[in-house]
């Protein structure tokens, strides 16, 4: 299956999804949001033929455009109703995150990744930084309402390396795709080759980074409302040498349970495999939202 095709499949099951969800929540079927939904699932059952990236623009933009319907939809509604509604995005409670699912199978990144990595990456580190920022989360609510903060310091740490790895990593797992490689596309594209000059300059300064953290730790592309332009950040140990007010787009993992079991001490190797898997369409996404941030520039 071509990446293109893989995508206008997940957007047929995330129109699916939708209906499902509206269906559960008892809308009229003459509402407009249903109407949106019907119109989008024709736009796709049409798509016979690999569509120019402007056309893929307009889709995914239809897309977001129902979502934000819906999402204020639904706020309305909220703000209209006494008593509590299901509404797209909920707030996680102290101690309430979970591990995400992943949207391809252990095995689906070989060669590149091996399926032995992933299943320990995913469902033994990961889920460690998720039970350690609940653990901290808990502690620090704990400790609020005890008015006792002699701990404070441990817990403190604890939630940013914790929350930190949690987060990056559910990044991670989606910025890459068994129909992932290739090159950027689009406004992202562009925003690369005005800041860096041009893709392979950009990709051979990412990697570089990636492969000289010092330790353990990442490489990141990130993108700063405030000077309004892409850059590569290094950081160790998920807290360490980053950047504020940042924005992260695309990331790697370098800590050794990333790659040791399968490339041992040859992190180079790895990092020039991992760009065969970069899902660059949710790297393109996350930088059209965060673009969208009008903050002033200083």
């Amino acid at each position: 299956m071509t990446r293109f095709r893989q995508y206008v499949n997940e957007l047929f099951h995330w129109n699916e999804q939708m209906k499902q969800f509206l269906n559960s929540q008892e809308v009229e079927e003459n509402s407009e949001l249903w109407n949106q939904l019907d119109v989008f699932t024709e736009l796709i059952e049409n798509t016979n033929r690999e569509l120019s990236h402007e056309e893929l623009l307009q889709l995914q933009a239809k897309a977001e455009n129902i979502h934000e319907q819906m999402e204020s939809y639904f706020k309305r509604k909220q703000e209209g109703v006494v008593g509590t509604i299901f509404v797209l995005e909920k707030e996680v409670p102290a101690g309430g995150h979970t591990l995400p699912e992943l949207s391809y199978s252990y095995h689906a990144l070989e060669p590149y990744i091996s399926e032995q990595i992933m299943r320990l990456h995913h469902d033994k580190h990961h889920r460690s930084y998720v039970n350690g920022l609940n653990k901290a989360e808990l502690n620090l609510k704990k400790a609020r309402e005890n008015n006792d903060f002699s701990l404070i310091k441990h817990w403190s740490r604890e939630l940013a390396f914790h929350g930190s790895g949690h987060y990056l990593h559910t990044i991670f797992w989606r910025n890459m795709s068994p129909n992932g490689g290739g090159d950027p596309q689009g406004i992202l594209k562009q925003a690369i080759e005005d800041y860096f000059g041009s893709i392979s300059t950009f990709k051979k300064q990412f990697s570089e980074a990636a492969k000289q953290v010092e330790g353990v730790g990442w490489a990141i592309l990130v993108w700063s409302p405030i000077a309004k332009h892409l850059e590569i950040l290094q950081t160790e140990r998920h807290m360490l040498l980053t950047q504020w007010n940042t924005v992260p787009l695309l990331v790697i993992d370098v800590w050794e349970h990333a790659y040791y079991l399968q490339y041992k001490n040859d992190r180079s190797s790895y990092v020039d495999n991992w760009w065969n898997i970069v899902n660059w369409h949710d790297v393109e996404m996350r930088f059209e939202k965060a673009a969208d941030k009008n903050w002033p520039a200083i």
